[in-house]
């Protein structure tokens, strides 16, 4: 049986460090980051990129579902709006994969500490400031296991992972 792990959340939250640790525990497996599919210059959010992004997700993701090689798929990103989720589980075959999502999440106040380093080592833009916090409460209804990462490091927030998976 596959198990298919979504790791959701604001950006700043975590997520990138939790993935590589969860990789290292869970073996065999990939993991997607679905940021790598925005990586284009000029950044553009359009109808036409959304919807090549959707694919490229997509298509990477039952890639790896089909590989026998794999008994765990993990997949990371920013998924602020229940129906991204949604639409990209209706897009694969999930027959005989189990999926599990869980939604990390910190304080305002730690939110706001970590994407300000990151915007003072350059590794996020100004903007992610404003929609980082903005995306925050939008989590709390999603179908999701909610995770509080504040104070944790990405190996203890693994250990609270490994408990439900």
């Amino acid at each position: 049986m596959k198990t298919l792990v979504f790791i959701n959340g604001p950006m700043g939250v975590g997520k990138t460090a939790v993935c590589r640790e969860l990789l290292e525990r869970l073996q065999p497996g990939a993991w997607l980051d679905g940021d790598w599919c925005w990586m284009m210059r000029p950044f553009s959010v359009t109808e036409e990129t959304k919807a090549m992004v959707l694919d490229n997700i997509t298509a990477l993701l039952s890639r790896f579902l089909q590989s026998p090689a794999l008994d765990y798929v993990l997949f990371s990103w920013v998924m602020h709006q229940e129906e991204i989720a949604r639409t990209i589980l209706s897009r694969l075959d999930l027959d005989g994969v189990t999926v599990r999502r869980y939604t990390l999440l910190c304080t305002p106040e730690v939110l706001r500490q970590r994407l300000e380093r990151d915007i003072q080592t350059r590794t996020r833009t100004a903007d992610a400031l404003e929609r980082g916090l903005g995306y925050l409460p939008l989590y709390a209804e999603q179908d999701t296991i909610k995770i509080m990462t504040d104070g944790l490091t990405p190996a203890q927030v693994v250990d609270r992972l490994a408990g439900y998976l």
